[in-house]
């Protein structure tokens, strides 16, 4: 059964054409037209979210799963503001989410009409492209209305792929059916192209990389590249630059240097210049090591070189001189064969200098009191091999980047816009479409700021969820400045004395709970068995103010 709207048929027919076959649904009235005509469909895989917050971002680690587009619609009015926090997020991202809105026609905006709000160019800031489909249904109208979604799906899924926007005014009736096909539509393919350096400059830059003696090679938050990750290792053997990434990077290369946040405060205080690059190349997504942004900016290159098929001008480290269009794979393929070999003189001081922190960080790790520390060296440990692991913002991705990454293990984290919102929902989608274990570790902030991302049927036994339960927020007792202020315990920290127990209860949760090193390693065991074959979370409780000195302690033994 399909919707008599010919608008929703032809979007549809389009959608089944390009291969785009994943839906998230939040229930609605006003969608009803699209929800009778995708979720009838047996070609398409329909999902039901409620809450459109969770929606957004259960799309965004579902995409990241399957790594296709994948399509969210819902009703009018607040529901489509509730997308907004996930679309930023896929925008800073480059994840393809096309967001589907229902909405009221034209002449009912600002009439005091229910659930009616302007919803035309609601995410301009955030989005590649957006569309409002025209009211009548001509024959003009149509064939403008197919050119602008295949125009608008096709942005998505370019090579700077998106959050694409299609606004759909809709009058009533919603819920009239008629048992017939999709319509037969005219489908606009989009040619992908590969960009590689032109033989002039292509040796331009050879010269310059091979004249510099100290570079630093910097891989931001991407997906595994198992190609790329082989030809950095040549690049950095032939020419003695240094790989340096945080586990978001997903390279697992012990030739790479991890732990950027230890090893970068060992260099604030150095007077010389022997880890100063001359050249940084950097590529992929944010860093989130504060230290290395600091060190950088005090102790800039000659150069830095930014790869990006977006024409990104990211000027992070106040020293950008040259954009490449191109991806980085195809860029270090075409460079290898133009380096020459050279003395690993600034590999092997960086490679040293991460021996000593790393050695450093261990010994104290096991001198300390049972505190957040210990949790993650000890959580480390225990991460299956070849599964995933999603960071919630805050403390717990800046602590797991405190250490190694665990082998063969694929990382994620919301650091697009880096919010405490969605962490939850975004491992659950994940997870919904993997056969690996997956594991989220999150503040107990996060957990309840995000708890309806339980609120689904989607919940997989392969999900284990990790609540750092520190009493409130505590990465605002690890950074400078709030901590000093008379409003901190309420309006920073937030104090929290609630358990995850009854929510994990209430989901038909699996439940483990510890408080000490002991229990810690008991509940783990226990946690990542093959006996357990049923979702579940483990709650550790530590001391906040033993975290902020075992945290702040740590730092400053690195650093002097």
């Amino acid at each position: 059964m399909i919707s008599t709207k010919k608008h929703i048929q032809q979007l549809a027919a389009i959608l089944l054409a390009k291969g785009i076959t994943n839906i998230v649904i939040s229930p609605g009235s006003r969608s009803g037209p699209l929800v009778h005509t995708l979720a009838t469909n047996k070609s398409f895989n329909c999902r039901s979210i409620v809450d459109e917050r969770s929606a957004g971002y259960f799309a965004i680690g579902l995409s990241e799963s399957v790594q296709k587009p994948v399509v969210l619609v819902c009703s009018s009015g607040t529901s489509t503001l509730n997308y907004a926090p996930a679309v930023a997020e896929a925008f800073y991202r480059n994840i393809p989410l096309m967001v589907l809105t229902a909405d009221r026609p034209p002449y009912w905006i600002d009439q005091l009409e229910n659930q009616t709000i302007r919803q035309n160019n609601i995410y301009r800031d955030f989005i590649k492209k957006e569309i409002t489909l025209p009211l009548n249904e001509t024959e003009k109208d149509l064939w403008f209305a197919g050119r602008e979604i295949n125009e608008t799906l096709n942005r998505a899924i370019s090579e700077t792929p998106g959050p694409v926007h299609i606004n759909i005014p809709l009058e009533e009736p919603l819920h009239d059916l008629l048992d017939e096909d999709l319509p037969k539509v005219k489908v606009i393919d989009s040619v992908k192209t590969q960009s590689f350096l032109a033989e002039k400059e292509l040796q331009h830059l050879s010269e310059e990389f091979n004249g510099s003696e100290k570079i630093l090679i910097l891989a931001g938050q991407q997906n595994p590249n198992p190609k790329l990750e082989e030809i950095l290792a040549e690049v950095s053997e032939k020419s003695g630059a240094l790989v340096l990434k945080e586990n978001l990077a997903n390279l697992n290369n012990s030739e790479f240097c991890g732990i950027p946040d230890l090893l970068i405060t060992s260099l604030l205080s150095e007077s010389s210049r022997v880890f100063q690059p001359d050249l940084v190349i950097t590529f992929g997504g944010s860093f989130v090591s504060k230290p290395l942004k600091q060190f950088l900016r005090k102790n800039k290159p000659d150069a830095h070189w930014h790869i990006s098929k977006a024409n990104q001008h990211a000027d992070t480290y106040q020293s950008l001189t040259r954009v490449i269009d191109s991806t980085p794979e195809i860029f270090f393929e075409q460079l290898l064969p133009q380096l020459k070999s050279k003395e690993k003189t600034f590999f092997e001081n960086w490679k040293n200098q991460e021996k000593t922190v790393a050695n450093l960080r261990d010994n104290f790790v096991d001198e300390t009191k049972f505190c957040d520390l210990k949790v993650f060296n000890k959580i480390q440990k225990f991460i299956p091999e070849n599964s995933v692991v999603h960071l919630g913002n805050s403390s717990p991705v800046r602590y797991a980047l405190l250490f190694e990454a665990a082998k063969n293990t694929r990382y994620f984290s919301n650091r697009g816009v880096s919010g405490i919102d969605g962490s939850l929902s975004t491992a659950v989608g994940f997870a919904s479409e993997s056969q690996k274990i997956n594991t989220i570790i999150l503040g107990d902030l996060s957990f309840f700021y995000d708890s309806n991302a339980l609120l689904n049927k989607y919940i997989g036994n392969n999900l284990r969820i990790i609540v750092i339960h520190n009493g409130g927020g505590n990465i605002f007792s690890m950074i400078k400045g709030p901590g000093e202020s008379p409003a901190f315990r309420e309006h920073f920290f937030t104090e929290n004395k609630f358990s995850t127990k009854g929510m994990a209860q209430t989901f038909g949760l699996d439940y483990f709970r510890a408080a000490n090193e002991t229990d810690l390693e008991k509940q783990l065991t226990h946690f990542y068995s093959e006996k357990q074959q049923k979702a579940a979370v483990t709650e550790i409780f530590t001391d906040a103010e033993v975290n902020s000195k075992a945290f702040r302690e740590l730092f400053k033994k690195v650093k002097t």
